[in-house]
Formats: structure tokens, C-alpha cells, sequence
């Protein structure tokens, strides 16, 4: 279903239709465009509220940029869908992250506009910066490099590596910092608040102002005057303004903070920055959700609100008689109050996912036990260790995909240190329409192969409680918890929490000629499958592993001394997975057996609901049963052979 398009927008299939416009019609643009997204993402859903805030940023670039040969680098991608729109895909926006449709990111392979792939935050300005470094190398001198990031992305490391850098480059970049006040929640940091200081201050805005005045006048006055004044200029900056503007004592040429929903004016500016050589930073101050007033009101709500009534802001929510088990993230949030209720030694960190992951269920009921410390996956891990040190139990909730970002922080300040840190690995597994960026697909490969480190899966939320419960206990060392986002079965919140034995499984069911081992979440289609193969007179043996590490030897012992079919199924890559543990596992102890793993192929996995992406790669409950009817077959033609 295509949405229509406004008058002018419907014109703009490329920006060199938008550069046919007078500056005059750019509002009118701006409105269009605003409320296409509005239009196409309440029936589709999407990332909302970034998008809204950057509409006239957008349309001002593509105005005054000539794209795709000037590089345009959007950080994340959740505010590029103005971008995409106005860059050849507005017919095929209504596509933007189903199945088979467009990427609700930038994506390299989907458009010559889109000159970065990202979907995880602060990579821009490195980006941008290797772009500009290659440009002047190549002698395009003419070429501009940009890189639009938002002030919580401005929080991670890798944005402050890229600004110390960039400040002794004289290439050509320009980074628009994208000021909000918003991530998903709301920012945090010292960073913030410098932010809203520089934004506030008169004093400081006065005098540069000031400065500039005087200056302008006395170059007038002549060359002589205009030789002294490039002397003056250069000591105010070298020293006053330098030692009041983060940025300039970085050696940035500072401009801002300017009005980001003033298309007009933001074309002039943009048309100016062009001419001054060198790094430069463009403060842009803008709402995030701007022009839909519910969206500006509760930002973090809006962020990506789903399938919306555009008219009355009514969010729509699925219809069941039953009543909905909680997802796991939620059941993650309260359980970690309780724990927490009964063991003070519990602290909660998240870099920059209160909501996404639950913990601001913990911040608000425990403020000084509960941490978000921005977007730095790396620093919220070593703070972790940190806390470990001094006998604390933290519980670090990253989002598996995340967590790659701070890979060395684990073994290097846990793992190493066989700390008790608990890596609680929120989106574990194929993680649905926002795709290859955020798949986990590689915590339990990339945890496994890590030493004193517990690598677990619940299969349920049950299992879920209790896991947390188990690795907050005395002397348990670096213990990383994983689990999918979306919900399962519901769990009984009345009933005591139980320790697991740390590497021990448990048998489902048992069988006959085939037994699957599973572990976490997509164990469930496992239990949907026999029960399928079952009405079929076929009874395989079922068994949940619950640990990838250390691995239930005395379970494996029991399945390769009574089947010679196994499966292998996990929501996660095959390479080095829980099914690798098996094979490792039968051929060092001698056994003989067909083994086949089941889970993410060695290819990356583009964007799609859940069950559409395990169908595609061979391990929902359809192609489970079709794997065990192949061997049972097998099997049975092997006896009658002999």
C-alpha cells in the first residue's frame, strides 16, 4: 500500500528534484515530508520521534549537499528516514524493515546515498573522517564529508576518539551535532549538561557574538587592518574561546547553537560552512518528535511506538482472550527488585536502554543502586568490574549485539580477573525487524570461547528468575545470562526462586532414535515440533541444555550412548555455538554419531519478525520436524538394509 505523498513532496524522487525548488517552498517541503512519516510509520511502525526531529536538517542538506558525491554519514539511522524518502525510496518506504522490504537503517548495498552502514551509535564521525582523509589524499579538495550525530551518541567513547583525532586532520568534515536531549531516554552525563550550559549561556554566546562584531567592522577598515584582525581572531580563539568550548579546545571551529527547525536558516549556514576549510561543528538545537505534539511530549514512549492511530495517538496493541506473559525484558526488570530486595550487595547497570531493557523498573524503586551511564557499552562494563572488586553483585544488561562493542573490557577487567559480573544479554537470537545490526547472534560463540566464563540461556521466563537468582550467589565469577526479545510462557511470580546447578541440563522428554539438544527461548519450538512429529507416531527425545559452559557432560554421555541422530538447535550462529560444544564434546570422548546443528547460517541475516527469520534459516518448528523425519527415515532404511 503506497501513502500519498504531498504536492511538492510527490515531485522529489532525488535531491536534484529537491534543488529545483526556491528556498521559499522548503517549509512547505518540510511540512510534506514531516507528515509522510507520520502517515507511513503509524500504519507500519518504525522509529518515529528521531525522524520527526531532524525533518528540516535533512531537506536543508540534500538542498544545499550535492549527494551522493558530497558523503552524508547518519549516525544509528533512526532519524534517516526523512533522508530516505527524499533519496529514491519514498515509493518503498511503506516497505521500511518487513520482511524483503527496505532497511529502517542506512545500508551501503541499498543506495549510493547511503555512503555508511550503522545501526549501532557513534560511528560517524570516525566514518566521516576516514571519508575525508581518503578525499584529500585523492586531491578532491571540492568534495564534503558529514557526519550528523546526536548528542546522547556524542556520549560514547568512539565519538570522543573521533573528535581527538579529527582536530589534528585539516580534511574537510563537518559534524552536526544533533542536540536533543534525547536517546531512547533521556541523556545523561556531564556531557548533557555542558551541552545545555553552552546552549543557556548568554554570557558566552554574547561575547563570541561580541568578538565577531568588533572584528567584521575593523576588516573593513582595509588590508592593514584585515592582517591584524586574522592575528586578533587567532588569539581570542587560541585562548578565551578555547578554554570556554569543549570543541574549539579540540581545534574544531565551533558553530552554534543555532535553531535545527529553521530550514531557511539552516541552508544559509550550510552554505557558508561549505567555504571554511578544516574540522567544524555545527550545534544544531531540535525537539525530538517535533511536529507531532504527542511525540514531543513523552519522547522516550514515542521513540518507536508501534502501530499508532495518527489522529487520536492511540497506540495499538494486539487483541487475546488470553492473558499476554510478559516479555522477558520486563521479567528481567522485577526480578532483579527482588533479588535485589534480599541481597544488598545488587547493583543494576545499563548503558543507555533503562526502558529497552527494563531497569528502569530498578532506577526508580533503588536510584542509588541503579546506573545509566550512556551510550558506552566499553565503560559499563570495566565500571562493572569495578563494582566486583569491592564485593558488589552487578548485573550488567547489555543487548547482545551491544555487548561485541566491549568485548575486550570482558576479558580483559572480568574474565580475567574471574570477577562475579553477571552479563545480563537482553535480544539474544534474531532480533526482528531491526535487523543485521542488532541480531545477537554471536554471544554464545563469542562468551563461550572466553575462560571462567558461565554461558547460559533460559528457556522460559521461569528459567529466566532463576538463572538470575543462581548467578548472584557467592564465588560465581563472570556468569553471562541470554535471552531473546518478545515474551514466552508466563512465569509463577508466587514461587520461590530456585538455584540451577551451574552446567547441568534437564530432560524434557524422552525418545527414540533421535533426541534434540536445544538451548533458550527456541527451545519452544522444539517442544512444538515433537509434539507435531508425536500426533505422527515419530517420538523423539528432547533435552534443554541450559548452559553452553560449562556443558552437561553426564547429559551428553546419557544421548551419545543411546542415539546415533542428534540435533542441535539454537537461536544463534552455528560457527563455534552450542552445537560446536557437541560435536567437541563426541569427538574427544570417541562416540560415533550424525550430528546436525541447526541455527544462524555463516551469512548475515537481514530484517524480518522472529518466526520469519528462523523459518529462513532452517530452525522453527516446521523445519525441525522435517530434519528429524529425514533422519528417522534414514535410520530406518539403515535397519532394514542390515
Amino acid at each position: 500500500m503506497e501513502i500519498k505523498a504531498g504536492e511538492l513532496l510527490e515531485r522529489i524522487n532525488l535531491p536534484a528534484d529537491l534543488k529545483k525548488f526556491n528556498e521559499s517552498e522548503l517549509e512547505q517541503i518540510c511540512q510534506e515530508l514531516r507528515q509522510y512519516i507520520i502517515d507511513v510509520v503509524s500504519v507500519n511502525g518504525g522509529h518515529f520521534g528521531a525522524s520527526l526531529g531532524v525533518v528540516e536538517l535533512s531537506v536543508a542538506l540534500h538542498y544545499v549537499l550535492n549527494t551522493p558525491d558530497d558523503q552524508l554519514v547518519w549516525d544509528v539511522g533512526h532519524q534517516a528516514y526523512g533522508h530516505k524518502i527524499l533519496t529514491g525510496r519514498r515509493k518503498n518506504f511503506h516497505t521500511n524493515r518487513i520482511y524483503k522490504g527496505i532497511s529502517g537503517f542506512p545500508k551501503r548495498s541499498e543506495s549510493e546515498y547511503d555512503t555508511f552502514g550503522v545501526g549501532h551509535s557513534s560511528t560517524s564521525i570516525s566514518a566521516a573522517l576516514g571519508m575525508a582523509v581518503a578525499s584529500q589524499y585523492q586531491g578532491n579538495t571540492e568534495r564534503q564529508h558529514v557526519a550528523v550525530i546526536g548528542d546522547g551518541a556524542m556520549t560514547a567513547g568512539l565519538a570522543f576518539e573521533a573528535l581527538n583525532h579529527a582536530g589534528i586532520e585539516n580534511s574537510n568534515l563537518l559534524v552536526i551535532l544533533n542536540d536533543n536531549c534525547m536517546s531512547i531516554d533521556p541523556n545523561v552525563g556531564a556531557l548533557k549538561e555542558y551541552l545545555t550550559d553552552i546552549t543557556t549561556s548568554k554570557t558566552y554566546n554574547r561575547f563570541r557574538d561580541d568578538v565577531s562584531l568588533v572584528l567584521n567592522k575593523l576588516s573593513s577598515l582595509g588590508p592593514n587592518a584585515h592582517e591584524l584582525v586574522k592575528k586578533i581572531e587567532k588569539s581570542i580563539k587560541g585562548t578565551l574561546l578555547k578554554k570556554s568550548n569543549f570543541f574549539e579546545a579540540l581545534n574544531f571551529r565551533y558553530f552554534g547553537p543555532i535553531d535545527g527547525h529553521d530550514v531557511k536558516h539552516l541552508v544559509k549556514v550550510l552554505n557558508d560552512l561549505k567555504n571554511i576549510p578544516g574540522p567544524k561543528l555545527l550545534h544544531c538545537v531540535t525537539v525530538k518528535g517535533k511536529g507531532y505534539a504527542l511525540a514531543e511530549q513523552d519522547q522516550t514512549k514515542w521513540h518507536a511506538p508501534g502501530l499508532f492511530d495518527k489522529i487520536t495517538g492511540e497506540i495499538k496493541k494486539s487483541v487475546s482472550d488470553k492473558p499476554q506473559p510478559p516479555k522477558y525484558q520486563d521479567v528481567f526488570g522485577h526480578t532483579i527488585v527482588e533479588l535485589a530486595e534480599k541481597n544488598d550487595k545488587i547493583m543494576g547497570i545499563t548503558p543507555a536502554m533503562p526502558s529497552g531493557c527494563s531497569l528502569n523498573i530498578m532506577m526508580k524503586a533503588m536510584p542509588k543502586r541503579a546506573f545509566d551511564v550512556g551510550i558506552a557499552e566499553q565503560h559499563a562494563v570495566t565500571f562493572s568490574a569495578g563494582l566486583a572488586t569491592q564485593g558488589m553483585v552487578p548485573f550488567c544488561n547489555i543487548y547482545s549485539s551491544f555487548m561485541q562493542r566491549a568485548y575486550d573490557q570482558v576479558i580483559h577487567d572480568v574474565a580475567i580477573q574471574k570477577l562475579n559480573v553477571v552479563f545480563c544479554l537482553d535480544r539474544g537470537g534474531v532480533a526482528g525487524a531491526d535487523g543485521p545490526t542488532h541480531h545477537g547472534a554471536y554471544d554464545l560463540a563469542y562468551m563461550r570461547c572466553i575462560p571462567n566464563m558461565v554461558v547460559s540461556a533460559p528457556m522460559n521466563e521461569e528459567e529466566l528468575r532463576n538463572l538470575m537468582y543462581t548467578a548472584q550467589q557467592e564465588n560465581m565469577g563472570p556468569f553471562s545470562i541470554r535471552y531473546p526479545r518478545g515474551n514466552g510462557v508466563m512465569p509463577d511470580w508466587k514461587r520461590p526462586f530456585k538455584a540451577i546447578s551451574v552446567g547441568k541440563g534437564r530432560k524434557i522428554c524422552d525418545g527414540e532414535e533421535v533426541a534434540i539438544l536445544s538451548i533458550g527461548h527456541i527451545g519452544n519450538e522444539v517442544t512444538k515440533a515433537c509434539q507435531e512429529l508425536n500426533a505422527e507416531g515419530i517420538y523423539p527425545a528432547h533435552y534443554d541444555m541450559r548452559f553452553a559452559k560449562p556443558i552437561d557432560e553426564q547429559l551428553l554421555h546419557e544421548v551419545f550412548s543411546k542415539f546415533k541422530n542428534v540435533i542441535t538447535v539454537e537461536d544463534g550462529c552455528i560457527q563455534g555455538g552450542m552445537g560446536s560444544a557437541v560435536i567437541e564434546f563426541m569427538a574427544e570422548n570417541y562416540y560415533t554419531a550424525r550430528v546436525i546443528r541447526l541455527g544462524i547460517p555463516d551469512q548475515v541475516i537481514e530484517h524480518g519478525e522472529q518466526p520469519e527469520l528462523w523459518a529462513e534459516c532452517g530452525y522453527d518448528a516446521a523445519a525441525i520436524q522435517q530434519k528429524v523425519k529425514e533422519m528417522a527415515h534414514s535410520r530406518a532404511t539403515q535397519t532394514m538394509a542390515s
